[in-house]
């Protein structure tokens, strides 16, 4: 071999190994969340993350995060728009804080059944909301589901809004669930759900509001003897990813995101259904006084809340989302 013909192999030896880890270096994303595992939220941002590293054959990795180990949903969507978080699967409350037109979806006793939610989720409205989205940062992947939201107290029974009365109830940090609350004659208290459990021990607060799959899986029936099947709200789980995460995407990594991400809708859709559907009587085993209400005088008691929204500041929005739903 000469010597001319060694120096080539040797330069060529080297661009190669300079230029394989270009290719063969692994993509390592994080995606947050506020819930625990076996919730649908989590079982669904799993089922996204293999998903992913299936179909970029390992050269994209996702870490899922549970239960607000990088912070409550507030902090992460401003981790998601400053790019120091890649994903999340948060809240309408602490998205609404960004924006407030998400907070329409949460009006009281606005849909009649959770279908109907998703239908307006995945139509027009829907777009709209991905569209305000994307102009603050956020990406949205899909619209999962928090469910119908009910009242669980240590105090009394709540049959009827009076009931509710000086109840002091810990709410997010969501101005619609704040406003419903106060109309029925409550306190509402802000308190991170990763704290919430050793607030209603301790007696901080002495009620929640919460889906049902929420409230199983972070055990709040240990202490709380009351549920009321109020319905008062419904509340969607955007699925975000960063802009500046997105933006790094190849076109054809974002299909892959897409495609995986309305995989992943469909499952946590699915699973919190089926969930919410059994846990009646799982709950109600465990000891708990599970109450269903006639929803006529609370309907009638957070009209205002209407009135306040349809005048304010998203008040346009706010009525095409009434219209759409009527």
């Amino acid at each position: 071999m000469t010597r001319f013909t060694l120096l080539r192999r040797t330069a060529l030896v080297a661009a190669l190994a300079c230029a394989i880890p270009a290719f063969a270096q692994t993509v390592k994303l994080t995606l947050g969340h506020g819930a625990a595992p076996g919730n649908p939220r989590h079982e669904a941002s799993v089922k996204f993350a293999d998903t992913i590293k299936a179909k970029t054959n390992g050269r994209i990795e996702i870490q899922v995060a549970h239960s607000a180990q990088l912070g409550d949903d507030a902090a992460m969507v401003t981790a998601l728009r400053s790019g120091t978080l890649d994903l999340s699967a948060n809240s309408q409350g602490a998205v609404s804080a960004v924006v407030p037109e998400y907070g329409a979806l949460g009006l009281p006793f606005l849909f009649g059944d959770i279908t109907k939610a998703w239908q307006l989720l995945d139509g027009p409205i829907g777009k709209e909301l991905a569209e305000k989205s994307a102009a603050k940062g956020m990406v949205v992947l899909g619209y999962w589901d928090n469910g119908i939201r009910h009242i669980s107290n240590s105090k009394r029974p709540i049959k009827t809004p009076a009931d509710v009365k000086g109840l002091k109830l810990r709410t997010p940090p969501d101005a619609v669930t704040v406003d419903i609350v106060q109309a029925l004659g409550g306190d509402a208290q802000q308190i991170k759900f990763s704290e919430l459990y050793v607030a209603l021990q301790q007696g901080v607060v002495d009620g929640q509001e919460n889906p049902l799959t929420n409230i199983a899986s972070a055990k709040l029936y240990e202490v709380q003897k009351y549920i009321s099947l109020t319905g008062h709200k419904y509340e969607s789980t955007p699925f975000l990813m960063g802009k500046r995460a997105w933006d790094k995407l190849s076109a054809a990594d974002q299909k892959i995101f897409m495609d995986a991400a309305a995989e992943a809708t469909q499952l946590q859709r699915k699973l919190n259904k089926e969930t919410d559907d059994k846990l009646v009587a799982e709950i109600r085993a465990k000891g708990v006084q599970i109450d269903s209400v006639d929803r006529a005088p609370f309907v009638q008691a957070t009209k205002s809340v209407y009135d306040k929204w349809s005048t304010g500041p998203v008040g346009d929005f706010v009525k095409r989302v009434v219209a759409a739903t009527r």
